[in-house]
């Protein structure tokens, strides 16, 4: 039991991240009809610009505490991710967007092909590690204590900068929901994505909406980006790749451009995920180890895509899909 909570707990930080992530991918795709591939490599810049303040910071005071050199590290991160995706929005598809669906999906490729390789010759190739922020001493949380019956007791561990995930995406997907449920940006973009010309009828401007969007969705991916650079202490210029994949398979499962299904298809492929890195070993004999906990994340998008289709919650879509 103490094995499933503590897979369960590990299961719902890495879903935390995945969610928000998920969140980019799935609001751009709800207003514009646009799989933005290049949303992960957002992450991945920003994580590497909190890199390079922190590494600045701690340069000129060694002895600045965790907390601060955070709270910096998101303060770079943020802006430059907003900036990027706000770039990349006029720049690579906006002259596209009344173009062959198939030419932005390119484009977009293409763009996250071009960050990787301007990263890397930014930061360069190697692995970096990211400076210890938070106490990497972990919580015990005691669930049973030692009784006669039982002479070990059970408890489950988490880091502080781990609760700080969890914490923080939760207040942060409770902020977006507010955001697009009752302001006046949100009620524009619901226009928007149920039909931009009628929207643009209505006073609202498509474009000005869209790109504020991508705003919304890069200052998230900027955020999840410290915190996975934070959690596991390390920085390069792959390390949007997988996450914005596997982010892009939780907007699917949960319902491609439904934000709800986007919270919720996180949370569940990193729970899946998790516990199968922890049961894996188990449930094949040792012939698979936890480094092939990728499988259960793709597993699942095939079971739903062949199950259901629309995902669990269902596709929202705008009138240009």
């Amino acid at each position: 039991m103490d094995i499933f909570l503590q897979q369960l707990i590990n299961g719902l930080v890495l879903g935390s991240i995945y969610a928000l992530v998920a969140l980019g991918y799935t609001m751009v795709y709800g207003v514009l009809g646009l799989i933005n591939f290049a949303h992960g490599e957002v992450l991945m810049v920003g994580a590497l610009t909190a890199l390079s303040a922190v590494t600045a910071l701690l340069g000129v005071n060694p002895d600045l505490h965790g907390a601060i050199l955070l709270t910096v590290g998101l303060l770079a991160a943020v802006p430059v991710c907003v900036a990027l995706s706000w770039t990349i929005e006029r720049v690579a598809y906006r002259p596209l967007r009344n173009a062959p669906r198939l030419a932005p999906l390119i484009t977009a490729i293409g763009v996250s092909i071009v960050l990787q390789t301007l990263a890397m010759i930014i930061w360069g190739r190697n692995y970096h590690i990211f400076p210890q922020t938070l106490s990497p001493e972990p919580i015990t949380l005691l669930l049973f204590p030692a009784t006669a019956q039982m002479d070990y007791e059970r408890s489950v561990s988490v880091t502080p900068i781990q609760v700080l995930i969890v914490v923080g995406a939760a207040a942060l997907m409770l902020g977006l929901t507010y955001l697009i449920n009752k302001t006046r940006l949100g009620k524009a973009m619901r226009a928007t994505a149920e039909s931009p010309e009628i929207a643009s009828l209505m006073g609202i401007n498509p474009n000005t909406v869209i790109s504020a969007t991508f705003v919304i969705g890069a200052a998230l991916a900027g955020v999840a980006g410290v915190m996975v650079a934070a959690n596991y202490s390390i920085a390069h210029f792959y390390m949007g790749f997988l996450p914005g994949l596997k982010a892009f398979t939780a907007a699917v499962v949960g319902g491609i451009g439904n934000i709800y299904g986007a919270m919720l298809g996180g949370l569940l492929l990193g729970i899946v995920e998790s516990l199968g890195a922890g049961y894996l070993g188990q449930l094949t004999g040792g012939f698979l180890g936890s480094n092939y906990q990728d499988i259960f994340a793709f597993a699942v998008l095939i079971l739903v895509l062949t199950l259901r289709p629309s995902g669990i919650l269902g596709e929202k879509v705008s009138d240009r899909a």
